[in-house]
Order: structure tokens, then sequence, then C-alpha cells
């Protein structure tokens, strides 16, 4: 597959997960975060909402990952609201990698956020 998104060095599967979301290029923030995270140097990014910042981290962190089923990527967001947005969105982009991701967060029963941990993941959104 050959793409704007894979010419910044996301693979195939990614691709494919952020062409099913409706991406067809990627945004300033995206083209320019993408390949210094994938080269594991360090980012600190600012852009507008709406600019696609999740995009633009969580792509190269879930290439990175690759499949391994253990907690390695930890994301902390300050509200319940931003931490299942970013959940969803690693849920979508790595809709085609054998990547499992969960949330956790408080004010509800912890049953099957327990669960989920107990099954092994890879990347968990939490407050």
């Amino acid at each position: 597959m050959d793409t704007a998104f894979t010419k910044l060095g996301l693979s195939d599967a990614l691709a494919f997960g952020v062409q099913e979301m409706g991406y067809v290029e990627p945004t300033p923030i995206q083209a320019q975060a993408i390949p210094v995270v994938l080269s594991g140097r360090d980012l600190i990014g600012s852009a507008q909402t709406g600019t696609g910042k999740t995009a633009a981290f969580a792509l190269p962190i879930i290439q990175k990952l690759g499949t391994h089923g253990k907690l390695r990527c930890l994301i902390l967001e300050p509200t319940r609201e931003l931490a299942l947005q970013v959940e969803e969105a690693f849920q979508k982009f790595s809709k085609f990698t054998d990547l499992r991701v969960t949330i956790v967060y408080g004010g509800v029963g912890y049953g099957k956020q327990l669960e989920d941990l107990r099954g092994g993941i890879d990347i968990l959104a939490a407050t």
C-alpha cells in the first residue's frame, strides 16, 4: 500500500486503519510528529483542537509496540472524556493489528476493567 501515511513510515496495517477512518492526507502536526516518534526521539507538540494530535502520537506508538500482550504504553488523561476519546482512537487505529487496548477510570464498577487488565493488554488509557 502506498499512501501519504506509509510514506511517513507507517505500516500497511496502520494505513488501512487510517484509511478506514476517512483520513487521506496527514495534517501538519501528524506529518511533523510521526517520523520523529518513529525514530525514537522525544517530542513536544502543540496544535489546535481538531488537528489530529491524537493520531500524531497514537499511530507511531502502535507501530513501535508490535504485538506482545503486556502493558507497554500508558496514556494518562486528566478527564474521563479525554481518556475515552484517546482509547477510542487507539482502538480504531490499531484495528488491523493484534494489539489490545483498554481504558481504566473511576466512578464505575471495576469488573470489566479488571478482567481486561488480567487478560493482557498492550495500551492502557486512564485517568
